[in-house]
């Protein structure tokens, strides 16, 4: 990638820099919640696309958003100055800490003027709601008591790119809580989940030396790949569950096939740069997973 180079010779953030820094390997985790929560509303009523369009913009702002957040904290914080994966703008010097941390408010601006409109179009309780998500964005790294450090990550994640996500698609695409939305929440949350483990796995020994106890810090490196494979495990068998309302959704267990690889390099013991493309992997397998139990859950 080409660094762009300011007047006193330190070098800027180009374009390719700043497109890492929003983790495109971690953007199935914004939409894959809301394709399933799409495809629950059209199989137990009639979707209103505008709003399931403005859903998916506050999904994908979201999560570049928290991307960018991490990015400005952990650089601020000093936790990222010996990373593993990808570029941090921040830690790197790549950009100004205060760019960074505007361009994270700018995002979820925009989540937060879609979510309004949809809140709007909807029921006012959307708007906590919205405001909850944002603050879990910031908060994961960010704050005085940063979650993120204290393990609570996985929980955050399977709750709001999970539970929150889908059924809150559910309901802005058709204005119904179905219990079918619930039951596909849970498996779209889990594999969230394993993306957030896999980084975590990766980043334990930085992590440890900066003082930053992630669950994957906090369990030790066997048991978060015990909890990786049991997260992908526990999300394809969730397929099974959300047949007993619409038996197509089996389809999703055909996402065993993009599981296998990730799964055993993982419990083989692969790490650090290794684990990069494990990452890669985990999220191909969310997109493969998520569009064949939408495909199960509207036909």
């Amino acid at each position: 990638m080409t660094l762009g180079v300011e007047a006193a010779g330190r070098p800027r953030a180009g374009a390719g820099e700043w497109l890492q820094a929003t983790r495109p390997r971690t953007l199935p985790a914004a939409v894959v919640p809301v394709a399933v929560g799409v495809a629950v509303a059209h199989a137990t009523a009639t979707v209103v696309w505008w709003r399931a369009a403005l859903a998916l913009v506050v999904s994908l702002a979201m999560q570049i958003g928290t991307n960018l957040a991490n990015d400005y904290s952990d650089g601020v914080r000093g936790t990222d100055e010996a990373r593993v994966g990808p570029v941090r703008l921040v830690a790197s010097g790549l950009a100004e800490p205060r760019v960074v941390k505007m361009a994270a408010v700018a995002t979820f601006a925009v989540a937060a003027l879609a979510g309004l409109a949809v809140a709007l179009a909807t029921s006012p309780w959307l708007i906590a709601v919205g405001a909850a998500s944002i603050a879990a964005g910031w908060l994961y790294t960010g704050g005085p008591r940063p979650y993120g450090y204290a393990g609570l990550g996985e929980l955050f994640v399977f709750v709001f790119f999970g539970l929150v996500a889908v059924t809150g698609t559910v309901y802005v695409a058709c204005g119904r809580l179905p219990a079918l939305g619930f039951a596909a929440a849970v498996p779209v949350g889990l594999l969230a989940v394993s993306l957030l483990v896999v980084n975590n796995l990766r980043d334990i020994p930085t992590d440890e030396r900066s003082g930053k106890r992630t669950l994957a810090v906090l369990l030790g490196d066997g048991t978060t790949r015990q909890l990786y494979a049991g997260c992908v495990a526990v999300a394809l068998l969730g397929a099974a569950a959300v047949a007993a309302w619409r038996p197509w959704a089996l389809l999703a267990l055909l996402a065993v096939v993009p599981a296998a690889r990730p799964v055993r390099k993982v419990l083989g013991g692969v790490a650090g740069r290794d684990l990069v493309s494990v990452l890669a992997m985990t999220g191909a397998l969310q997109i493969a997973f998520g569009a064949l139990l939408a495909v199960g859950i509207a036909l």
